[in-house]
């Protein structure tokens, strides 16, 4: 099974996963032949990528560090929840309002719990790069992302199970106060003025006073929500702390965010490939970031996941068979092009070999839509 480009998919060809709508029913079946039409229904709903199951791509296992089906009750179990703490603020004497918000807030804890036993279960490094996304709203999604991503490098700190919830829930909340900005702002394709970058900056303390009216959120979580765009050298926001002046969960969510933002297309910019988001990781190493969480982030990430079609710099094409622990970003692949874009007989290679340390992947089209 591999992921490629749906726009470069022709029919004919076999679906390797069923692909899902927001409200968690079945789009298209697992093992449906594609037509023409059912391509370009499925463009109607903003489905960029799709898995399919060739020749080129049998015995390549995908390995889901989150099912589908849980991902897809998260991503509604938050989008809720947010807009319910919003809909509080409006009216904080509203006492439905509070008993509504506390009732998401603990369905937001619950789907966490959920997340984090499946994340616990992963033998394999964590893969959220080659999802097939639905969703439009960003907010929501990097939400999800981010509390994902964070929730497994709060594993990797060995923090005890409650300390992960609560980095959960943070990370959950942490850009809530962005639906307060006007949507044109947050998804303005040019450069922001100063004024509209400042308004964008208020999204922490917004968030923060957000989550202070809702008893169940605990302390230390809006503090982690709150701090997430603070910085080791002092050089971030909304406070300017500096080191262990952050609190513990922020600098575990910082990294997070950061790696989603910049390898997620937005509005204003490309996204990054995988490699490069970690690289922008160690380009703050001990100044932006914490280092620790930068290094253990590193290690516990599928940078390049086993299915994902990927160029290399000498030209040829090939499909990620197996994620390589002892040299991230150089996985076991399988060629099946070569530098003149011809179709070759597969053979396969591993980029962590030394005698193919001149190789490097260039190009991920399937990642640039996430």
């Amino acid at each position: 099974m591999r992921l490629v480009k749906l726009d470069q998919c022709p029919a004919g060809v076999k679906l390797g996963k069923s692909i899902y709508n927001e409200n968690g029913a079945v789009l298209l079946a697992q093992g449906t032949y594609l037509t023409n039409s059912l391509i370009e229904r499925l463009k109607q709903f903003h489905i960029f990528t799709i898995h399919i199951e060739d020749e080129l791509s049998e015995g390549i296992e995908i390995v889901e560090s989150i099912p589908e089906e849980l991902r897809i009750e998260a991503q509604n179990v938050i989008t809720e929840g947010l807009n319910a703490i919003i809909e509080l603020n409006t009216n904080s004497s509203n006492f439905q309002g509070m008993m509504k918000s506390g009732r998401a807030v603990r369905s937001m804890q619950k789907v966490f719990r959920d997340l984090l036993n499946s994340l616990n279960e992963n033998q394999t490094a964590l893969n959220l790069l080659a999802t097939t996304k639905v969703y439009e709203n960003y907010v929501y999604t990097h939400s999800l992302n981010v509390s994902i991503y964070a929730c497994q490098l709060a594993i990797e700190n060995g923090l005890p199970i409650p300390k992960i919830e609560e980095i959960g829930l943070a990370a959950m909340l942490h850009d809530l106060g962005k639906l307060h900005i006007p949507r044109e702002i947050i998804n303005k394709p040019g450069k922001l003025t100063d004024e509209e970058y400042a308004l964008i900056k208020t999204h922490c303390e917004i968030g923060f006073d957000l989550v202070k009216q809702v008893h169940e959120i605990p302390i230390p979580v809006s503090h982690g929500a709150l701090q997430h765009h603070e910085r080791i050298d002092g050089a971030g926001y909304p406070r300017g702390l500096k080191g262990e002046e952050i609190h513990k969960y922020a600098r575990i969510i910082s990294v997070a965010d950061v790696f989603d933002a910049v390898t997620s297309t937005r509005s204003y910019r490309q996204a990054l490939l995988p490699h490069q988001g970690i690289e922008v990781l160690f380009g703050g190493y001990e100044t932006q970031f914490e280092g620790k969480q930068v290094q253990l982030f590193k290690e516990c990430i599928a940078i390049y996941p086993p299915g994902l079609t990927v160029k290399l710099n000498d030209g040829r094409t090939a499909i990620v068979t197996k994620y390589n622990f002892n040299a991230v970003g150089r996985p076991e692949i399988r060629i099946i092009k070569d530098e003149e874009n011809q179709d070759i007989q597969p053979y396969e290679i591993n980029l962590g070999d030394p005698k193919h340390l001149i190789l490097e992947i260039v190009e991920a089209d399937a990642l640039l839509n996430v």
